[in-house]
């Protein structure tokens, strides 16, 4: 039983020894488990990262590939592909002195995807995972106005879905209000958050101090990853990281938000958890890419239950 002096996300994964942090959608998703992985690692667990790959990976020396579509990213791992967010955060775990693996998946459908998941959980022991996402369009449950991107997300929730071997299955957002810029509408994020209550999937939320340990390591780590992509760096974790600081409002850290108006707010540093079942079975569209073997195939098994909807959850403005 969870209490007021500890989250219940951090109640389910206390006994659990090996977990696995893993960003949902590509990308920099596993910068923003990060401090989770860094509390958790205090506290004694066991802790591996990895994360769904935007990088080019068939370049990579065969070495590498310890399973079909899992690939073992190390500090030194060759590659000519400059935009490697899993090589620059194991270099940036290397410089703190931490194990610096971070476990790359192929970008692919749900099926492969699962099967690399199982290879990695039955390697390192796992019997937690933690899915990532920066923002929360996961938690979009398929008929509202607008999804955000929810490929690689669904082939992530997809995958881990139909592992119930695995005793704790679970679904972390940070970054609320991120997805405005992709068509989300965080009034209807709240309600699905309020439907997963009811169904008691949903384990609160807490923010991430910026006076600790792990707020100040995650400031430096998007820091670094800024400096290793300056032309390309992470809207979402950039946001976070100017939420974590204290800025407010429409904050300029780079040039590709220049044709937007930022909003800046204390939430984006909340961390929203809910259990990766609960969300599953919510879900209007997760049956129809079970069997999925590439992304393209899920964006098409998404276009196609989109038409056929009857209407879809209008945008609601906060209230107040």
């Amino acid at each position: 039983m969870s209490s007021l002096f500890e989250p219940p996300l951090l109640t389910r994964l206390r006994g659990a020894e090996r977990i696995l942090i893993a960003g949902a959608g590509g990308g920099f998703d596993v910068y923003a488990g990060l401090p989770l992985a860094l509390a958790l690692r205090a506290a004694g667990h066991q802790v591996h990262l990895a994360n769904l790959s935007f990088s080019h990976l068939y370049g990579l020396d065969a070495e590498v590939w310890q399973e079909p579509g899992l690939a073992e990213i190390r500090p030194d791992t060759r590659s000519a592909e400059q935009y490697f967010p899993e090589r620059t955060l194991a270099r940036w775990l290397r410089l703190h002195g931490m194990p610096d693996t971070v476990w790359a998946f192929d970008s692919v459908g749900v099926q492969p995807l699962r099967a690399a998941y199982r290879a990695l959980a039955a390697r390192l022991g796992i019997d937690a995972i933690v899915l990532v996402d920066g923002g929360t369009d996961i938690l979009m449950r398929g008929d509202e106005a607008g999804l955000g991107t929810p490929e690689e997300d669904m082939a992530s929730l997809g995958a881990v879905a139909g592992m119930p071997e695995i005793p704790e299955r679970l679904v972390v957002c940070l970054g609320f209000g991120v997805d405005a810029y992709h068509g989300v509408n965080h009034s209807l994020v709240l309600e699905n958050l309020a439907a997963l209550d009811r169904a008691d999937g949903y384990l609160g939320a807490f923010s991430i101090p910026r006076d600790t340990r792990e707020g100040a390591l995650y400031l430096d780590a998007v820091a670094h990853a800024r400096a290793a992509f300056p032309e390309h760096p992470s809207i979402v974790q950039g946001s976070v990281a100017a939420a974590l600081r204290g800025e407010f409002g429409d904050v300029r850290f780079t040039e590709r938000t220049s044709n937007s108006e930022l909003f800046v707010n204390p939430l984006m540093t909340l961390y929203f958890a809910v259990t990766v079942e609960s969300l599953a079975a919510r879900h209007l569209y997760l049956d129809r890419i079970e069997q999925t073997w590439l992304t393209r195939q899920i964006s098409s098994a998404v276009e196609e239950f989109r038409d056929e909807l009857p209407s879809r959850r209008p945008p609601r403005m906060f209230p107040h």
